[in-house]
């Protein structure tokens, strides 16, 4: 087999995130892009390697007998979906397979795997979308989108996208628009020149309350004035609390902010998780589907009640906006919550959200986790129960290692990537801690994520 040939092959199994194979000669073979288990697919290859092939996807020759038509008219150009043609049952049993074949090659545990708990919404659930000025090709007109599937310079309208409600579309048509009539340009990510970078709107579900933030470079001056009036003149289901404009000139493809001006409003929005308020800043992390973290958090406050005793001090580690932390301080019978979060801003609204919802029973820290918890030792505060929801890198072994040290009895893991998560409890389990319960909870619906919570208990006699 030499690079550049012609093969075909039937996807037998997809390896977590989205990572399709097929075989051919005894080696295991990935193509590039999406694919689904039971198609027949024929592409040529790009790297022979001794243990596998890679190849460059060509054609569907036949599909697969569980495939459906997608919802969505994007679905085969844009990089945002990946399992629209599955039906959403069959989308969750693949999540759940590969959550439990990750967990089966890293840990020992014998645990219950719970049902998986499904998201309220299939589709129109996401609370955040974040698009990208630039065109579909070279020189062509100006687009407002996501990036086109395997490209990171191309971008696509995606004004029909059906992860995201009617609101939404609204102002991306009619903000796309105004700036091509404009003739202001994007802002090119290779030779950082041009104006207009993203897009930012936010929403919260059960307020109705929208954000627009509006980012660009400094290359330019121009007058938002009429944009501001039009965006404000929209008939939508929500309502505009807010309209930012974004100054941004760092070369990182990220949303930053080195200036921001407020043209209309307020710079953040409410939303309500159970009977709480929060406060949410325009770059603070916020899970983008509000129906169904109520989902998610229900089943960490169901494994936190499992735990310890009565009056019990939890610390909320990598605690973000300290939604969770709060929830467990209100809901729970926790005597203290205590957070710890690298993001000063994530800390300073997550306090500010603790007084907001009068609780007198929670408090949040910046800094590292490995520092501060040496701070906590030192002023004699010990926890009963951890809750750990790390980012996508996981906790790590530093940070693990110090964990174990307060030897407490229970530990509810909270994760966004199955393989951090894999790694970070084979090392708690090899130090004296079993995986009881794991709960799958479908957050993101159409694409390869999935959050997962896990109970973990001390073994008895194991220090």
């Amino acid at each position: 087999m030499r690079k550049g040939e012609k093969l075909e092959i039937i996807i037998e199994g997809i390896d977590y995130p989205n990572k399709p194979y097929g075989f051919y000669g005894g080696k295991k073979v990935f193509p590039q892009g999406n694919a689904i288990i039971g198609q027949k697919i024929a592409g040529y290859t790009t790297k022979v390697r001794k243990d596998k092939i890679e190849i460059k996807r060509l054609e569907t020759i036949e599909k697969a007998s569980n495939e459906i038509d997608p919802k969505c008219t994007y679905f085969n150009s844009c990089g945002g979906c990946t399992y629209q043609n599955l039906s959403y049952e069959d989308q969750v049993d693949l999540k759940t397979s590969q959550v439990y074949k990750l967990l089966k090659n890293n840990i020992k545990s014998e645990y219950i795997l719970e049902k998986t708990i499904e998201s309220p919404n299939q589709f129109e659930y996401r609370n955040k979308m974040e698009f990208t000025f630039g065109n579909s090709e070279k020189d062509g007109p100006l687009t407002l989108g996501l990036h086109k599937k395997g490209s990171f310079y191309d971008i696509i309208n995606v004004n029909n996208c059906q992860l995201m409600d009617d609101d939404f579309r609204k102002i991306l048509d009619l903000s796309v628009n105004y700036f091509a009539n404009k003739n202001l340009p994007f802002y090119h990510k290779m030779t950082h020149e041009g104006y207009l970078r993203n897009l930012v709107i936010r929403k919260g579900d059960k307020t109705k309350e929208l954000l627009v933030n509006l980012i660009t470079s400094t290359q330019l001056t121009f007058d938002m004035t009429e944009w501001l009036e039009m965006i404000l003149g929209l008939n939508l289901t929500s309502k505009i609390i807010g309209v930012l404009h974004t100054l941004n000139d760092n070369v990182a493809d990220t949303v930053n902010s080195e200036k921001e001006i407020i043209l209309f409003g307020s710079r953040d929005i409410h939303e309500e998780i159970f009977d709480l308020d929060f406060r949410i800043s325009p770059y603070s992390f916020f899970q983008t589907n509000s129906l169904g973290v109520e989902k998610l958090y229900e089943k960490v406050l169901d494994y936190v009640n499992e735990s310890a005793t009565d009056d019990k001090v939890v610390f909320d580690l990598f605690s973000g906006t300290g939604t969770i932390g709060q929830i467990v301080s209100k809901m729970t019978n926790a005597s203290n919550v205590y957070g710890i979060e690298l993001v000063e801003e994530a800390v300073n609204k997550a306090n500010e959200n603790v007084r907001l919802n009068g609780l007198e029973n929670c408090k949040f820290i910046s800094g590292d986790v490995f520092t501060k918890l040496d701070e906590f030792d030192a002023e004699g505060i010990e926890p009963d129960v951890i809750i750990l929801d790390p980012p996508r890198v996981g906790v790590g072994e530093k940070a693990l290692t110090k964990i174990l040290k307060y030897n407490v009895k229970n530990i509810v893991y909270v994760s966004c990537n199955p393989k951090s998560l894999a790694q970070d409890l084979r090392l708690l389990e090899m130090n004296g801690y079993a995986v009881e319960k794991v709960c799958c909870v479908d957050m993101f619906p159409q694409t390869p994520h999935v959050e997962t919570v896990v109970l973990m208990s001390r073994i008895s006699g194991c220090k």
